[in-house]
């Protein structure tokens, strides 16, 4: 019987995640993902805090989404930001392979296929987070012990070109915002079982109240509006009466759990004055269960995926990793593993495991540097993630142009989009490019003259700008 216990335990991790105190005070986003999910997104929020004087101010927060972002996107954060610090030596680099991340996050276990649909959510979530810029006008530094102005984005990364490839992700955190998380009175960690069980709603309140119930039995007597709408996402124009009802959901879901305290008809609204109310929770006996939660448990380190791969034994790993530094043994990894899929097996004299090893130990004794062609293919993946990104935005940003014009306006934008190709092409421009630059250089334009417009026919206006001798127009 002790087997398949250590299966289980091994295939659903049960640890924590990790959170910061101040980005969990407000949502990132809004939640409903029409909203959430569109280019150039900018979210505003607020949140209330007293200062040293005992005073209640307000704080200001604005989130830059240029891919737009879900609230689902917060669970890969602070799921990856809990995977980086439980590592044997946390640092700010951070490199595993999709597999090992979404395994430890108990969204697939250690038999499921590689490739798949967690595989391209995760990817697609972390291309979005990547282009968050986050700005708070009175963010309290932990590091300072003092509120201040910060503008800080949360990690960049660097994938394999090939979705089937065995190489790991490299994931870098913006060191500003990590030196926040990581400080002592920055971070919190948090159930990410329980977090993981709830809905994105549920999600956002339990994150609040994890923080707030870590001190205290009693909640502040939160704002309705404010809670509701700045701190879980909702969207403003949303009534009191049907707020009350979604905090309700919320609240009894959590109750469920011992996560709130009371019965179902302990009334926790207070009402105010017409249309106003203040909420207030009492900390359920989950927290006494929950009172010392440990690190997530992810056995051996990322990097020993990679490395098992190579197929290099689990002792010489853990000699290895005594006797380098860590970033050596990544990118060296990193390096063997590219070498295996661009070249083959003939590549390497005697084996990949041999090939790291004697390239690991070069660069102990004289410093060896890695090999030009991996610098290329560096350099190669990054324009062709650049080109992926802007490709994505293309495509978000014609969809959202289609989707605004009459049938009638796409038939024009059609007609112009075949005479801009024709001339483009005239002008000695190859087929892809010319079409590529016809759409956007018609859609830029259109967009444009419908704005100074600010009517329909703007768009009659702007094609009789860009083809003068069409009488049609």
């Amino acid at each position: 019987m002790a087997t398949p216990k250590k299966k289980k335990a091994s295939s659903r991790p049960s640890g924590s995640g990790h959170g910061q105190l101040t980005l969990v005070e407000h949502s990132l986003c809004p939640l409903d993902p029409e909203t959430s999910l569109t280019e150039n997104l900018v979210h505003s929020a607020k949140y209330h805090f007293t200062d040293g004087s005992r005073h209640l101010q307000t704080a200001h927060a604005r989130v830059f989404c240029p891919m737009g972002l879900s609230a689902n996107d917060e669970f890969f954060l602070w799921g990856l930001l809990s995977i980086t610090l439980s590592q044997p030596q946390s640092e700010s680099e951070f490199y595993a392979t999709p597999h090992y991340c979404l395994r430890q996050l108990g969204l697939i276990d250690q038999h499921a296929r590689r490739g798949g649909r967690q595989y391209q959510q995760f990817s697609d979530s972390l291309a979005r987070l990547a282009a968050v810029v986050y700005q708070n006008d009175q963010f309290y530094d932990p590091l300072r012990a003092e509120h201040r102005k910060v503008s800080f984005g949360f990690l960049s990364y660097s994938l394999p070109l090939d979705e089937g490839s065995c190489r790991s992700w490299r994931i870098s955190w913006n060191p500003i915002f990590f030196d926040m998380v990581q400080a002592a009175a920055g971070g919190f960690r948090f159930d990410l079982a329980t977090y993981r069980s709830l809905e994105p709603a549920s999600r956002r309140l339990f994150l609040l109240l994890s923080k707030i119930f870590q001190r205290r039995a009693t909640s502040p007597r939160f704002d309705l509006h404010n809670l509701a709408i700045d701190v879980l996402g909702f969207s403003s124009t949303i009534t009191a009466s049907d707020l009350k009802k979604k905090i309700r959901r919320c609240v009894e879901r959590l109750r469920a759990l011992g996560i709130v305290s009371g019965s179902e008809s302990a009334e926790i609204f207070e009402k105010q004055q017409a249309g106003r109310y203040r909420v207030t929770l009492q900390r359920g006996p989950y927290f006494e269960r929950k009172a010392e939660l440990a690190r997530l448990d992810v056995g051996d380190s990322a990097l020993s995926e990679s490395l098992a791969s190579l197929g290099l034994e689990p002792a010489t790993v853990r000699r290895l990793v005594r006797q380098h530094s860590l970033r050596v043994l990544q990118e060296w990894a990193d390096i063997t593993l590219a070498a295996r899929e661009r070249f083959g097996l003939s590549f390497f004299k005697r084996s990949p495991a041999a090939y790291f090893v004697n390239n690991v130990q070069h660069v102990a004794r004289d410093g060896r540097s890695a090999p030009d062609w991996w610098l290329e293919l560096r350099k190669a993946e990054l324009h062709a993630q650049a080109a992926e990104s802007r490709r994505r935005r293309e495509q978000a940003a014609q969809a959202a142009h289609d989707d605004a014009l009459s049938a009638d306006a796409r038939e024009a934008f059609t007609k112009i989009v075949g005479e801009l190709f024709q001339q483009f092409q005239a002008a000695g421009q190859p087929p892809e490019a010319a079409r590529v630059n016809a759409e956007r250089f018609a859609r830029t334009h259109l967009q444009r003259a419908s704005r100074a417009k600010k009517s329909a026919p703007g768009l009659t206006a702007a094609l009789r700008v860009l083809v003068p001798n069409d009488p049609s127009f």
